[in-house]
Formats: C-alpha cells, structure tokens, sequence
C-alpha cells in the first residue's frame, strides 16, 4: 500500500498540472509538513477572471471526485469578488489568487520555509 505522503504529493502534483492545463498562471506546490500541523500541500495558482476561477473550481471539483478526495471547505476571501479562493482538500489546499492579491498577500513569502515541489 501507498503510504499516504506519497499519495498527497501526486495529488498535489496532479492538481498543479490540472491548473497549468487549463491556463493557470505561475502554479506551484508547497510541501509544509516541516512548519506546519493542518495540512501537508499548498498548491498556488494565479488566475485571470472570476470565469477562470468558477472553471478551475469545476475541474477541481471532478479532480477530487474522480479521486474520492471529499472537500472540506471552499472559501472566497471576500463574497462580492474572486480575488482569492480557497479549497481545502484535507492534506491539500489550493488557492486560486488574482495578481494582485498574490502580490500583495505574498503567500510564497510568508511560507518561505516550505519546500516548493517539482513534478
């Protein structure tokens, strides 16, 4: 059996290639199992419009389900815009960030002790 570290970290990486497919900008795995209790992925993707972010949701949502990955949560950081959502996936969450939210919330910062993940 897989233990489930690895099992995450394609989920991760397999989440990140969905997002790059389907037009995701400047996408990237964080791996914080080291500094952090909650979760073990992050998966950050920059989007283009509120249409991007409901099409990416979609794909997500089929992603987790053909998996049988429940999600948890989603979350928008503010309910009049799409500046950055949040889908907790248990041991992955992703978010979805316009530009300016990701310049200014610098999550990549804020995280720096993460391991960032290549495929």
């Amino acid at each position: 059996m897989e233990d489930t570290f690895q099992v995450d970290k394609t989920a991760a990486l397999e989440l990140a290639a969905l997002i790059r497919d389907h037009r995701g900008e400047d996408v990237i795995v964080m791996d914080l199992r080291e500094i952090n209790h909650w979760t073990d992925f992050f998966v950050v993707a920059t989007v283009s419009s509120s249409a991007h972010v409901q099409g990416l949701q979609r794909h997500i949502k089929d992603y987790a389900r053909d998996k049988g990955i429940e999600i948890l949560r989603q979350h928008r950081k503010a309910s009049s815009d799409d500046e950055w959502n949040l889908i907790d996936l248990g041991n992955i969450v992703v978010h979805l960030m316009s530009s300016g939210s990701r310049s200014f919330y610098e999550l990549e910062r804020l995280w720096s002790a993460a391991v960032i993940v290549s495929p």
